[in-house]
């Protein structure tokens, strides 16, 4: 959420109102309480998608199922796959801010956990198995790096990374849902478009923003060492979405052909990786994406034709 600067109109009167209006600074907020009540209004005005209602009603299932079923069930094991996140999560900030924890606690894990359930739901009744998360594996190395930040200026590089993914899992979100609902549109599901995946992608946009507002706060404060380590570590461990292995990236390179994202890839990656670059490298360089992020998604689409082919 940007931040929004507020004119105040002073009364020509001395009245009392006046003098409030003579002290601005009682209006002002700090980065730290915008978060805070960023967290606070997405927990109030966005609960989970209520199930009563989602309309389910699909008019051709084996259509639908044939054009985007792979999309469908990509996204549902993305998004039930959050509780393993919490987990990693929970590893990797040993001492968390409040209102980091009180954010994927208590407001994204509930809401994604539910978009994962609608879209897996859907894949369901449309004549598809069930979605495969996997809900409860913590890697080693995040193990090995969450016993390091037991060490606050290690914690801030982890931290640093979570925001970095999270802003560009959440726009990638963004993105993909609005591409997603217009093609069921033009099939003629509408109520799959309107209760299914407009409801969903409406929540995206608020989680997006805390991951930009925590990594534009928490990049002011870090030193130069750690602004090196997490370029270092982001280039090397930067990956789409839900990919965890070879499988799962020729997975995500189809999701990308059949929305249609292959078409232009470094338009995609320049608007989910936008604020990373301005955060972690030089704008004098001329790279308007960072070289790991074209990379990643071009793979991916590599893969996908390989499997194809093969």
């Amino acid at each position: 959420m940007p931040n929004t600067a507020v004119t105040v109109l002073r009364p020509p009167s001395d009245g009392p109102s006046a003098s409030l209006s003579a002290r601005p600074s009682a209006r002002r907020t700090t980065p730290a309480q915008r978060l805070a009540e960023h967290v606070e209004r997405l927990g109030d005005q966005h609960p989970p998608i209520d199930l009563a209602s989602v309309d389910f009603t699909v008019r051709d299932p084996a259509g639908l199922s044939r054009r985007f079923g792979h999309v469908l069930d990509y996204m549902a094991r993305v998004e039930l796959e959050v509780d393993r996140n919490v987990l990693e999560l929970l590893t990797l900030l040993p001492d968390p801010p409040e209102v980091d924890r009180h954010f994927y606690a208590d407001v994204w894990q509930p809401q994604e956990v539910r978009h994962g359930q609608i879209l897996d739901e859907l894949q369901v009744r449309i004549g598809r198995p069930p979605a495969a998360p996997e809900r409860d594996h913590v890697s080693a190395k995040l193990r090995v790096l969450g016993a390091l930040g037991r060490l606050e200026a290690v914690q801030d590089v982890s931290r640093m990374l979570y925001y970095l993914t999270g802003m560009s899992t959440e726009r990638s979100a963004v993105l993909a849902y609005n591409l997603l609902h217009d093609g069921v549109r033009e099939l003629g599901e509408h109520a799959v478009a309107d209760t299914v995946i407009a409801p969903i992608r409406r929540q995206e946009p608020g989680h997006y923003a805390f991951y930009k507002m925590s990594a534009q706060g928490l990049a002011t404060e870090l030193a130069g060492w750690q602004r090196w380590l997490v370029r270092r570590l982001r280039a090397l461990s930067y990956g789409p979405v839900g990919v965890n292995d070879d499988a799962q990236r020729a997975d995500f390179g189809e999701v990308m052909i059949t929305l249609g994202i292959d078409r232009d890839v470094d338009a995609f990656t320049e608007s989910i990786a936008r604020v990373e670059r301005e955060l972690l490298w030089a704008r004098g360089q001329g790279m308007p994406v960072p070289a790991y992020v074209v990379r990643a998604f071009r793979e991916a689409v590599e893969a996908a034709h390989a499997r194809r082919a093969a």
